[in-house]
């Protein structure tokens, strides 16, 4: 079997991992952040192991390119873009941690660097190797451009949820509050809201199944968790605004 006959196999099983994922999900939260609890073996550090399971995908996806072939402007900007996110995820979201003494179960952390692994192989091995070269046209493409700006505006919609959360306390102090700026007037988890449009727009941009594979697993992971999320702040707030979704504006 030669590494392309490889890399397909892997991707339709990765569609498949993808559902089971979001079924589990719904029924057992992941027990990290305001979801932690016991019996999950032995943990780490949250803020350490979202820079290991984050890096990977940096790693992942620099190697490969580094590997690949393809070094076209359209194929740069992917890779940009890339490393735009997980630059922001690995090494400047975890040290804004506002609890600093949150844990994280390894096997949670080893289940997020093997996703990241594999997602970071599936996209960089495609865009720098397997697409045989998105040409400058791409550049112009009505998919390239709808996807580029999904993708910016999905970043921007993330990172303004979790500035958000971030200038709720006051570094080190402890429990939750209910915010209330940008998109939190209308649901409960707009950080989720954000990256799920992100990676939506990275599928259109990068028009692969590598693509769609990521943003279905995106999907997979925070649709599930923004739902206990919602679930979570109305049990423990009785004023918690009674019209605001879980994830979709005035939908979910």
């Amino acid at each position: 079997m030669n590494e392309r006959a490889f890399y397909d196999i892997l991707i339709i099983a990765w569609f498949a991992i993808a559902a089971a994922t979001f079924v589990t999900l719904l029924r057992i939260p992941a027990p990290y952040g305001r979801h932690s609890r016991s019996g999950w073996g032995p943990t780490i550090s949250e803020k350490l192991g979202r820079v290991v399971m984050e890096g990977t995908a940096l790693l992942m996806f620099v190697a490969f390119f580094m590997l690949g072939s393809t070094t076209t402007i359209p194929a740069l900007v992917l890779l940009g873009l890339w490393c735009l996110h997980y630059i922001d995820r690995t090494f400047i979201y975890p040290f804004n941690l506002r609890i600093t003494s949150n844990r994280m179960p390894i096997i949670v952390m080893s289940a997020g660097l093997l996703f990241n692994a594999v997602n970071g192989y599936l996209n960089s091995r495609y865009i720098f190797t397997f697409s045989n070269g998105y040409t400058n046209e791409w550049l112009v493409d009505y998919r390239f451009i709808i996807g580029l700006s999904l993708f910016l505006a999905g970043f921007i919609i993330n990172r303004s949820a979790d500035r958000t959360l971030h200038n709720l306390r006051h570094h080190g102090e402890p429990g939750y509050k209910i915010p209330h700026q940008g998109f939190y007037r209308w649901i409960s988890s707009p950080n989720y809201f954000g990256e799920i449009i992100t990676w939506i727009g990275w599928a259109v941009a990068t028009w692969s199944l590598a693509g769609l594979a990521f943003a279905v697993w995106t999907v997979a992971n925070l649709a599930p968790r923004a739902r206990a999320h919602h679930t979570w702040y109305r049990e423990r707030f009785p004023d918690y605004p009674p019209r605001r979704r879980a994830l979709v504006p005035w939908i979910w």
